[in-house]
Order: structure tokens, then C-alpha cells, then sequence
């Protein structure tokens, strides 16, 4: 279905493709736009800032697949923790063993819920798992080759972040936030005063049992890659667009401000939707214009919370509880970024 989809989709894209080189013939104003020195920059940084992210994104494909085939949610499962702060603690550091993109993050976590993992260590894991990783560590590392420093703060604050409201759902969360579908079901009890909700039925309908071998590892491989590539193309393309049309001055006035840059970077983060494979190298593009305090918001808050997850985490979780989640995650990002720029 998603194969016909795409080819129907090309069959409209295909004669689009054939109007390009008749419109620039007839018309040389648009040739002369388009050989504009302006719009030389904006391809020339655009190609840059993908050529320098597609390699962590097709690792972290790869990786996030291989996760997703040949580790077992059972094994995951049965080495959490039962006490509340040492399975926060391990959540928030299990993305160094399993780096998975947070594309795939979500559907794998609500697995592990149905089978028994309590909400708070699931949270944890959802919100440091995509950036508390060996990928995105080597990412950011290499996108800021003379800052060490944001790599240090984006490590530090998404754990800090991602545990305090591990915390805060275990402390708070007393119902099963999951959207159960209407099966039979058992209540379980994870921890004092909360429930967990065990399905008798099967979990999750969309979870079919699929043949892990190397032929279907690769078709979901070369899926994913082409499913995320398209949110880097448009987030190097809006970069792109905005170093080569904005001007200078008006970006350097808007990152001066001391709430409004913090505004703009998790914002931008919010509506690229980028992976945390990739998002660093876009954000390297503001190094110069923004303080460390605002480019640690752009790369915590996105792998944590950005358009295509909350639609995710919409289909998960009941919606009062997205709500809660985001406004925890909005506010410790930009207290925790605001106090490392005053610190730092």
C-alpha cells in the first residue's frame, strides 16, 4: 500500500519535473533568478548541512533497526530496575545500548508497556533515549568540533530533563496514561498507587507478527531512511533559506533578546521535526548568531518534543497526559538551557 501510494505520488511529480526546464526557456527572469547569486548560497548550504547529516541518519536507521528486529522487549524488560530511582537512572541512560532513533522510540515503548514496564521508567526512556546516545554524542560532537561544550550541556540537561519528569510521573501519574484499546484487561500493580493495565487480548492490533530475517530488516531499514530524510531535506531547506533571505542583523537582534531566542530555537525545533541524528548539524548554522543557552534548547527540545511525536504521542497516551508531558518538557528545557547559558 505504501509502494502504490509512493508511485501514484511520483506519477504527479514526474510531469512537474518536465515544467522545470520549460518554464526557465520561456522565461529568463526566472533563469536570471535562479543563477542569482542569493539562491547559489541557499543550494550551497542546503547540500552542506544534508551531505554533512545523511550518514548519522542512515547509522541511526540502521542501528535503530537492528534494535527493533533482534533485541528482545522481554530481555529489556526484565533487567529494569523495580526501584523507582534506579529504574529512572538506567532509563535515562539506556539509549547508550539501545541508540534508537526517537521515530522508532515510541511504538517499542508502548510494547514494553502492555508487557508490564511502568509509565515513569517508558518516559524516561522516550525523552533521553533519542539524545543520550553514542550516535548523537558522535553527531554533536562533530558538528561543534571547537564547542565541547554544547555536546557536555545537550548530554547533561536532556538526562537531567528526562528524569526529573520520570520523577514527576511517578510521583503524579496514578492511572495507566495509555490509550488501551477495548479488550479485557487486569490490573497489575507496578508500584504504590499505581496500575499498570495488562491486556489479556493482544496488545496493540497494529503489531503484527513480521519474518525477521535480513531481506525484511533492510525493506524496513530503506523505509525508515526514506521516511525521515524527507524532514532533513525540509529542515536544511528552511535553514538554508533563512541564512541566505534573513538578513544577518535581524537574526543577531532576535538572538540578543533574552527570552525571545530561546522562543525561536525550540520553536524551530518543534517545526522542523528533525532527527537527532541529523538536528545538530542545522543547529551548527546558528552557532554564530545564537548563545549557548538557546542552541542547548534547539537540540534538547526536539528529540524530546517536536510535530511528528506529538502526533505519535497523541495515538499512544491519553491526551490530558500529552498535554502535562509537553508543558514539563517545555518548561525544564528552557530553565535548564537559561541556567546553563548564566553558568556557562
Amino acid at each position: 500500500m505504501k509502494m502504490a501510494a509512493n508511485l501514484k505520488l511520483l506519477s504527479f511529480l514526474v510531469p512537474c519535473a518536465f515544467l522545470v526546464p520549460v518554464l526557465i526557456t520561456m522565461a529568463p527572469d526566472l533563469k536570471e533568478a535562479w543563477n542569482s547569486e542569493a539562491l547559489q548560497n541557499m543550494k550551497t548550504v542546503f547540500i552542506g548541512i544534508f551531505l554533512e547529516a545523511a550518514p548519522f541518519l542512515l547509522m541511526g536507521v540502521l542501528l535503530s533497526s537492528l534494535m527493533q528486529w533482534f533485541v528482545s522487549e522481554e530481555m529489556v524488560r526484565k533487567l529494569t530496575p523495580k526501584n523507582p530511582i534506579g529504574g529512572v537512572l538506567v532509563a535515562g541512560l539506556l539509549g547508550i545500548i539501545f541508540p534508537i532513533c526517537e521515530c522508532g522510540m515510541i511504538p517499542v515503548v508502548r510494547r514494553l508497556m502492555h508487557k508490564g514496564m511502568p509509565a515513569y521508567i517508558a518516559v524516561t526512556f522516550i525523552l533521553s533515549g533519542p539524545v543520550v546516545n553514542p550516535i548523537v554524542f558522535t553527531a554533536t560532537l562533530l558538528a561543534f568540533p571547537s564547542h565541547p561544550e554544547i555536546t557536555i550541556a545537550r548530554m547533561g540537561l536532556a538526562f537531567a530533563v528526562a528524569a526529573s519528569i520520570g520523577m514527576l510521573v511517578y510521583v503524579f501519574v496514578r492511572r495507566n496514561p495509555l490509550r488501551m484499546p477495548k479488550v479485557a484487561v487486569t490490573e497489575v500493580k507496578t508500584h504504590p498507587g499505581f496500575k499498570m493495565v495488562q491486556p489479556h487480548a493482544h496488545a496493540n492490533a497494529h503489531d503484527h507478527n513480521h519474518v525477521k530475517n535480513w531481506r525484511s530488516f533492510f525493506i524496513h531499514a530503506g523505509d525508515e531512511f526514506v521516511d525521515m530524510s524527507k524532514y532533513l531535506v525540509i529542515g536544511a531547506l528552511i535553514t538554508a533559506c533563512i541564512q541566505t533571505f534573513i538578513s544577518r542583523s535581524d537574526l543577531i537582534s532576535l538572538g540578543n533578546g533574552p527570552v525571545a531566542s530561546y522562543v525561536f530555537m525550540m520553536g524551530f525545533a518543534y517545526v522542523l521535526s528533525l532527527c537527532s541524528t541529523s538536528d545538530a548539524f542545522v543547529a551548527s548554522a546558528f552557532s554564530h548568531t545564537f548563545a549557548l543557552g538557546p542552541l542547548v534548547s534547539f537540540l534538547v527540545l526536539g528529540p524530546m518534543l517536536d510535530f511528528k511525536s506529538t502526533l505519535m504521542l497523541l495515538s499512544t497516551f491519553r491526551t490530558r497526559f500529552v498535554i502535562g508531558l509537553s508543558l514539563a518538557i517545555i518548561t525544564l528545557v528552557f530553565a535548564g538551557s537559561w541556567l546553563i547559558n548564566l553558568l556557562v
